[in-house]
């Protein structure tokens, strides 16, 4: 057996699974979106249940919605009938997950949920089944096949079905006008949070930690700001401290071999001109974002007549636990 060719095989079947349900989408999908935005507006939240392997994409689901500005919980249908139904309130709406359509103990939970006058959407692969003539919307979840030998272990349906969950929760997040700094407030813990609550005026360098030197002066005098501030940078200023220019560690090696007496030479063969830079108001997230992009460790920041007011060495990012 090639095993590596088994697992491609995996990989193309549900590939393929999540092709056929995305050329599916069709009203029903609009539909749903719209039923759950009203049920967040009218201070619902998703109700988000299934069975068996669907219990463990549905907690997925429901996570991710949280996460992403849209109120839900994951119900397990057994525990419902045992108690937990009171998680579901009147203006609620239940995403019902099921490929057969038949799963027992689903189906059990939708009468109670339609005594209660609470929507259901059905994601199923079988249009036909009890739980789709149970539901006020249908989304379609069907593959061709599972990824099983036997077609029997959900794989393929379940992938479709998460994937198509992701696919609610991203549409959702763009109709509501959620923003960066909505996902930044539901994370406030972790690497996340941080980066997404940390602003550039939380994490810059100032005072004696930023080297700063005016334009005109040697790399000699660049180099003793730089290790005097311990920084891996130095800002060259105008003399009404407006940004010149950058000189980093990396200018000075790329320029040491080729330029004779470079300590003593004009800061200005060696620094960069109109660098990228910073402003106090960014999120540590852009940071990084730059750092990635560009292929740089430090930055500048400047205020709104490009006055230097900081710089953000990469070499901090570590010690906030934001890289």
């Amino acid at each position: 057996m090639d095993y590596l060719e088994r697992a491609r095989e995996v990989f193309d079947i549900e590939i393929a699974g999540i092709r056929k349900v995305m050329q599916s989408l069709d009203g029903g999908f609009t539909a749903a979106v719209d039923a759950m935005l009203s049920a967040i507006a009218g201070g619902g939240k998703v109700v988000v249940a299934g069975v068996g392997k669907n219990w463990h994409i549905g907690n997925k689901m429901a996570a991710t919605f949280t996460s992403t500005g849209t109120p839900a919980v994951a119900l397990h249908p057994i525990e419902a009938m045992h108690g937990d139904f009171g998680i579901l309130g009147d203006r609620d709406i239940l995403l019902a997950l099921s490929y057969s359509g038949a799963s027992d103990e689903l189906i059990a939970l939708l009468q109670p949920v339609k005594r209660k006058g609470v929507p259901i959407i059905a994601l199923t692969g079988a249009l036909d089944s009890p739980l789709a003539q149970h539901a006020d919307i249908i989304v379609s979840v069907k593959v061709d096949q599972e990824a099983c030998p036997f077609n029997m272990a959900p794989t393929a349906s379940t992938t479709a079905t998460l994937a198509l969950g992701d696919a609610l929760a991203m549409v959702l997040l763009d109709a509501r006008g959620f923003r960066i700094e909505d996902y930044a407030k539901l994370h406030p813990g972790g690497a996340i949070g941080r980066t997404l609550l940390l602003r550039v005026e939380d994490v810059m360098r100032t005072g004696e930690r930023s080297a700063i030197v005016a334009s005109g002066s040697t790399v000699r005098d660049a180099l003793i700001a730089m290790t005097r501030a311990r920084a891996g940078c130095v800002a060259i200023v105008e003399d009404d401290s407006t940004l010149a220019g950058i000189m980093t560690d990396g200018d000075l090696r790329r320029h040491l071999i080729a330029t004779p007496n470079l300590v003593d030479r004009p800061v200005e063969e060696v620094m960069t001109r109109n660098p990228i830079t910073l402003t106090r108001d960014q999120l540590a997230l852009e940071i990084l974002n730059i750092y990635e992009k560009h292929n740089i460790d430090d930055l500048i920041v400047v205020d709104a007549q490009n006055r230097v007011i900081g710089a953000v060495d990469i070499q901090d990012m570590p010690k906030l636990k934001i890289l």
